[in-house]
């Protein structure tokens, strides 16, 4: 069977299929998957690959606000990018991104992921680039820089234009992780 890629928002997704892709998430990331980390991956659009052995790979886009020189950018961030072990660096992960890459670029004015060491391979050779600038969060308490994020955030530029590396990034705030 080949593989067969679909997408699809998180609203449309039976319960079931939910489930599914949790306890995947759960599998590929061997235990270290939050409550935050899911939910971060919802309320977007999510690509599915699924095989002769059902699902194979997985990533979601979800809409974020970052605030760069006096402008709210909606930003497609990249989550829960995740491969079944057995089939990793087969191009699944490619797969994943290309679709989630055209939906940033044809919804979004700038996207932007955190990545793993693991992942950044994959990320740096699709033409993301790591921001270089300062990476901040608007929190309860108002603007908190995130250093431990700087040098892990990267971005795909869209309809944005040039963004200036002099100025942070400031990522809404949310539970959990950040970024």
């Amino acid at each position: 069977m080949a593989n067969r890629l679909h997408t699809a928002h998180t609203a449309d997704l039976a319960p079931v299929e939910l489930r599914a892709v949790r306890t995947f998430l759960d599998d590929a990331f061997e235990g270290d998957f939050s409550d935050e980390d899911w939910d971060h991956g919802l309320g977007g659009v999510h690509a599915l690959v699924h095989d002769g052995t059902g699902l194979a790979a997985h990533g979601s886009v979800v809409m974020r606000r970052v605030l760069h020189r006096g402008r709210s950018l909606r930003t497609g961030y990249v989550e829960a990018v995740a491969v079944r072990a057995d089939v990793r660096r087969t191009g699944l992960g490619g797969q994943i991104m290309a679709a989630l890459e055209g939906v940033v670029d044809r919804a979004y004015a700038l996207g932007a992921l955190s990545a793993s060491e693991a992942g950044a391979a994959l990320y740096t050779a699709r033409g993301w680039q790591v921001w270089p600038g300062r990476i901040s969060a608007l929190g309860p308490e108002g603007i908190v820089r995130l250093p431990d994020e700087e040098g892990t955030t990267f971005v795909r530029q869209a309809s944005s234009g040039p963004l200036d590396p002099s100025h942070d990034l400031t990522f809404d705030w949310r539970d959990g992780d950040v970024l």
